[in-house]
């Protein structure tokens, strides 16, 4: 097995100051199983996970010398089935990377779960330059000038935080570590725009 970095190498990011428990999801679905698309949700933050961390690891056999590098060609879109990675892979490298991202985050390797090009980040860098936008809009007085000072300070702040709330916001609300799927098979298939992908289908496992 490779050996890999901290998650502070590999994204820059902070690591897992917990550690994930097992059978939380499971529990969690067993006690409130009467609450509508709780499970998608369950499944989709553990598939999210997984995507992330096959990318890390086919990045790695694409040649990578270090844990921090990234193949940026790669990218994934996850859904509560399965997930669909974009970019030129080989299907039986991807079988092999599918199944060593999945033994791996489950065995220890949580921070395989954060990637700094997720969509998360954008949609927190989003928020927070609105926000700052608007308390600062608010704070200072109407003039143009200050106003217009006022949103590049507000923009230039939100790039300096995105990253860390970013992946805060991977580590405990977008994904989970995948402890209750198994990955059914993988097939060539085609996304809304008529993309080439490969979709990796999971079931959920107790």
């Amino acid at each position: 097995m490779t050996t890999t970095a901290s998650a502070s190498d590999r994204t820059g990011q902070f690591p897992f100051d917990f550690a994930p428990q097992r059978t939380q999801d499971a529990d969690l679905l067993r006690q409130l199983n009467f609450v509508p698309g709780l499970k998608e949700v369950l499944t989709l933050r553990q598939v999210h996970a997984l995507e992330h961390a096959t990318v890390w690891v086919l990045s790695q056999s694409f040649g990578a010398t270090t844990a921090r590098a990234d193949n940026e060609l790669l990218g994934g879109m996850s859904t509560d089935q399965g997930f669909f990675l974009y970019g030129h892979v080989n299907i039986a490298q991807l079988r092999q990377a599918v199944r060593e991202a999945l033994h791996r985050i489950a065995s220890g390797e949580w921070d395989l779960a954060v990637h700094p090009r997720c969509g998360t980040n954008l949609s927190v860098a989003m928020l927070l330059t609105a926000g700052l936008a608007v308390g600062i809009n608010l704070a200072l007085p109407r003039g143009p000038i200050l106003q217009l000072f006022g949103l590049g300070a507000a923009a230039a702040a939100a790039a300096q935080l995105a990253p860390d709330v970013g992946a805060l916001a991977q580590r405990y609300v977008t994904t989970a570590i995948p402890f209750n799927l198994s990955v059914v098979d993988i097939t060539v298939s085609h996304d809304f725009w008529g993309r080439e992908a490969h979709f990796v289908r999971v079931r959920w496992v107790e």
